[in-house]
């Protein structure tokens, strides 16, 4: 079988671990190494440059290697006739979860507020928060969202919602669902966390009027995609004490520039889009075992749906 890789991303770490576990497979990196592109059986791909994926009249999937497929949405040249399926790694998985999990936990124990003090050699206890009524929401239940509400769950958080475009059951955590619903969702929810796939729907969904409708003194925690945040409707709320601290992972220019408020605002912390990144040893498996399926002719794991965005 022959693989095409095309990232900006090296591709020394995926060659290496595709090698010692698929030694059959030819893995080619675009683009100087293509060869003929009749050739190419399956591409392998993380935000390909426009055009990249088109012409190679033979293959049969594209494998996105992450979560987010917003780069080959975007693209009218990427091809729509063949299977694109997204990266669904337990690791993957696991990471966010934790990146989750950590931020919720930081705002929820005021740890924003103890670093301020720290500054200003203040030694003062605030007051303690009961998980069991801490009222956190999850913008998209996908197999992201999904993850972190259980894991919420399992460390005790009693008030765990989230929402998404049609009705979830997830033990533990009330579902809300739909545009007629959003308002209630936001209304309830003291921390916000977004992992919501961008779609036309979803662009801009953390916003003035969203914002405003989460309680005073809310949170949010955004790993998603930089664009489901409008920044300056953020910044305004976070400087008019409506947003109590903001935990940014992804923005709407990457890497983000060195001019940008969210720098130096002192309830913003920013990570450079590594809130999960994938693990080649594990997602190599994930992908061999997907590539079993297409020879067999069984359903994909992780297929997207250009219809729905995701």
């Amino acid at each position: 079988m022959n693989l095409l890789y095309i990232s900006p991303e090296k591709p020394d770490i995926w060659r290496d671990e595709i090698a010692r576990q698929m030694p059959d497979a030819d893995f080619r990196v675009w683009p100087d190494e293509i060869g003929d592109p009749a050739e190419i059986d399956v591409i392998l791909c993380w935000r390909p440059p426009a055009d990249a994926l088109r012409g190679y009249p033979n293959a049969k999937l594209i494998y996105n290697l992450g979560a987010g497929i917003d780069a080959l949405m975007s693209d009218p040249t990427a091809p729509r006739d063949i299977p694109v399926v997204r990266l669904i790694d337990p690791l993957l998985t696991a990471g966010m979860t934790e990146y989750m999990v950590y931020w919720t936990l930081h705002f929820h124990r005021n740890f924003q507020r103890y670093a301020a003090q720290q500054k200003d050699h203040v030694w003062r206890s605030l007051p303690a928060a009961s998980t069991a009524g801490r009222r956190v929401g999850v913008l998209g239940l996908g197999e992201l969202g999904a993850a972190a509400a259980r894991a919420l769950v399992r460390l005790g958080f009693g008030a765990v919602a989230g929402w998404s475009r049609t009705p979830k059951t997830i033990d533990g955590v009330e579902s809300f669902s739909g545009a007629g619903d959003l308002k209630n969702f936001l209304g309830r929810t003291e921390i916000l966390l977004c992992l919501l796939p961008l779609t036309d729907e979803t662009r801009g969904i953390v916003n003035r009027d969203t914002l405003a409708a989460l309680p005073r003194g809310a949170c949010l925690i955004n790993a998603a995609r930089g664009a489901h945040v409008v920044d300056e409707d953020l910044l305004a709320a976070l400087d008019g004490g409506h947003i109590a601290g903001a935990a940014l992972d992804v923005f709407n220019a990457e890497p983000l520039p060195a001019d940008h408020p969210y720098w130096r605002h002192p309830r913003v912390y920013v990570t450079p889009h590594n809130a999960s990144l994938s693990i080649p040893e594990a997602a190599v498996g994930e992908i061999k075992s997907n590539l079993a399926r297409l020879s067999a002719g069984e359903p994909l794991l992780g297929r997207v749906d250009f219809d729905r965005g995701y």
